[in-house]
């Protein structure tokens, strides 16, 4: 699926990025980030294994969920100052990328029988 492949892609792109956060936010915004980022891919990938639509439309919402928790830290990252501005830039129009991608899928699985 094109959303997992970009949420993976995303999840490098971040941990490389995050890599140069001060060191006291290793286990704050660091660590929380990280984990909201790729916790999308890694719902995406569990509800595509799933038996039926409903239940993948559910772990979409998860990830959904975590890539609106995740858009939230970015900011966060960015008034702080830890980000570059192009870096953020980049991420933030790949996270909202990513969110269109989820919400149609979800509408897809919602109103059509595989």
């Amino acid at each position: 699926m094109e959303v997992w492949t970009k949420a993976m892609k995303l999840c490098k792109i971040f941990y490389t990025v995050s890599a140069d956060f001060p060191r006291d936010e290793l286990f704050g915004l660091t660590s929380q980030a990280r984990r909201s980022l790729y916790s999308i891919p890694s719902n995406i990938a569990e509800g595509a294994g799933r038996d039926t639509n409903n239940q993948f439309s559910h772990f979409l919402n998860i990830a959904l969920g975590s890539s609106f928790e995740f858009e939230t830290q970015l900011l966060i990252a960015q008034d702080l100052g830890f980000l570059k501005d192009n870096d953020f830039n980049f991420i933030y129009s790949e996270i909202k990328y990513i969110q269109n991608m989820l919400a149609k899928l979800k509408h897809k699985i919602n109103t059509q029988t595989f």
